[in-house]
């Protein structure tokens, strides 16, 4: 029973906002007659209203433009400029809710232009002043629907915008773990591979000063076969150096191209230890006089020490007692290293190959630069080119742009309100001057409609009456006219936006004023009837 208590909460709750939402946009259809916002309905109509606003709220979610046709239409039949009191409130909502809730723009903008068709022929047909009507059913339709409709299509960009940004934000969490990851596991290959080298390098100095003692005249028996035994077992140190830290070490790595190297060491210093240590060697410096020198402790310098090492260490491994020739060239455009060792005059110590070439391979290439190792004559040769590095130079860092589809997505929606609610302005502005016009223009004085009497010539009448006649008279509220008669209708006041009285002429077939009649304004109950003495009083 508890379990079925929520699944009927949920089902309940969009009953509820569907109801409030009825009651929200159904008051202003049942207040706006009573207060005189409106003509008076007879109560038919007002059900008949109430019920198409309950049916357009309930296909609001599912179908919001079948909702917005329901209430256009609705709004078309109570004022053929489909602005009224009654239904403006529910046109606006629903134009938001299409927007809110429809996913593609297109279905909505045939709407929007459907409604405008009907709206023109309506007016066209049965228009009383067809260009003030058409001016505030355009106003109406731009700044009452097209407007509510693209905020509410901004709010349902926005809320995808926001969505899209959680998604991201939780992206880009991940991405940045798994960055610290690489990192952690790029800084532990590169202290592998410094480790393997540098140590690799040492042990096979250790090596060669071994098997130099080892030969050394005048050397007891037992030291002799001491040395032999070092050197074996600074080879044995170097293999399994390899195997261990082979585990750590990560050839694919590439984005730190030089590992650390002793600080202030240079390429010359490097030759020399190695000649020191019993290393046949012999350094060559060979450069063009427009060689810039390689920054000390850069890129260029670190990645040429780590070549010359590598190397050393293999032909004091690999080819034992063969005379090693290290060449270093400099260009303009970069600095070439080449490290050429003979055939092995001694017996070399067993070992494993390694990836110490695959890695310079791969560190030389991250730099575009280039490298080759193979054979060379009866020996082994190494080169490599390194071009010169630029400094990077340092930007202020910049807030990053937003991602471009967003941007243009904000932009359109920008520029679309901007353009609803400039023309709706415009549209809006021209319709109200011209109503303000027309009203003012159609006001007959309550003296000189006292002073009017019945049978009198049209001619003598016409120096009093206005330019213009009322557009939108209360024919509903009116008495039947005189049969036969021409009736035209007047305003009593200059007020806009409120119900005033309202004076009726009617002229025979003769011309002769027929009957004149005080139409009173509409209002609550009590106040809509004008005693006509009133305006006789004008003429006492």
């Amino acid at each position: 029973m508890e379990g079925t208590r929520p699944a009927a909460s949920a089902r309940l709750a969009p009953l509820g906002r569907g109801a409030l939402l009825w009651a929200a946009l159904a008051l202003p259809a049942v207040t706006a007659d009573r207060i005189g916002l409106n003509e008076p309905r007879s109560p038919g109509q007002q059900l008949a209203g109430l019920g198409v606003l309950a049916v357009a709220v309930a296909f609001s979610r599912r179908w919001p433009l079948v909702a917005f046709a329901l209430t256009a239409g609705l709004s078309l039949a109570a004022a053929p400029a489909l602005f009224s009191v009654s239904y403006g409130p529910a046109l606006g909502t629903l134009a938001l809710l299409l927007g809110l809730r429809a996913r593609r723009p297109r279905p909505a903008v045939a709407g929007f232009a459907g409604v405008g068709a009907v709206g023109t022929a309506r007016i066209a047909l049965a228009g009383v002043d067809p260009a003030p009507e058409w001016l505030v059913m355009t106003g109406t339709l731009l700044f009452g629907c097209v407007f509510p409709w693209l905020v509410g299509r901004y709010w349902r960009q926005s809320r995808a915008l926001a969505e899209a940004g959680w998604l991201r934000a939780a992206k880009l969490e991940d991405e940045q773990r798994h960055a610290e990851e690489r990192a952690r596991l790029r800084e532990r290959a590169r202290i592998a591979e410094d480790m393997h080298d540098w140590l690799g390098h040492e042990l096979s100095l250790l090596a060669l000063r071994a098997a130099a003692l080892q030969v050394a005249p005048g050397l007891a028996a037992g030291h002799r076969a001491a040395a032999a035994d070092l050197r074996a077992a600074a080879a044995d140190a170097t293999d399994h150096l390899h195997r261990i830290i082979g585990v750590l070490r990560d050839v694919s790595v590439d984005d730190e191209p030089a590992p650390l190297t002793p600080a202030g060491e240079s390429i010359e210093d490097l030759v020399a230890r190695a000649a020191e240590s019993g290393l046949t060697v012999r350094w060559e410096r060979r450069d063009d006089a427009t060689a810039p020198a390689p920054e000390p402790g850069g890129i260029t310098e670190r990645l040429l020490h780590r070549v010359a090492r590598e190397a050393l260490t293999n032909a004091a491994r690999h080819a034992p007692g063969a005379p090693v020739v290290v060449a270093v060239t400099g260009h303009a455009r970069g600095t070439t290293v080449t490290v050429t060792n003979g055939p092995a005059a001694q017996e070399a110590s067993p070992s494993s190959g390694g990836s110490g070439l695959l890695g310079l391979r791969a560190a030389v290439a991250s730099v575009g630069g280039d490298f080759g190792a193979g054979p060379h004559g009866d020996g082994f040769r190494v080169r490599a080119y390194v071009p010169a590095q630029q400094t990077p130079a340092l930007v202020p860092a910049s807030r990053p742009a937003p991602s471009a589809p967003f941007a243009r997505a904000r932009r359109r929606v920008v520029l679309g309100l901007g353009a609803a609610a400039g023309a709706g302005v415009v549209l809006v502005g021209a319709a109200f001057g011209w109503y303000a016009y027309t009203e003012t223009h159609s006001v007959l004085s309550p003296a000189a409609y006292a002073a009017l009497r019945p049978g009198t010539p049209y001619d003598e009448v016409a120096d009093v009456l206005p330019d213009r006649t009322v557009g939108d008279p209360p024919v509903e509220r009116a008495p039947a006219p005189p049969a036969g008669a021409d009736c035209r209708y007047y305003r009593s006041s200059g007020e806009l936006l409120v119900s005033v009285d309202h004076f009726r002429l009617c002229f025979d077939g003769a011309g002769r004023l027929a009957a004149k009649d005080v139409i009173p304004r509409a209002g609550p109950s009590g106040e809509e009837h004008e005693p006509y003495e009133r305006y006789e009083e004008y003429v006492r």
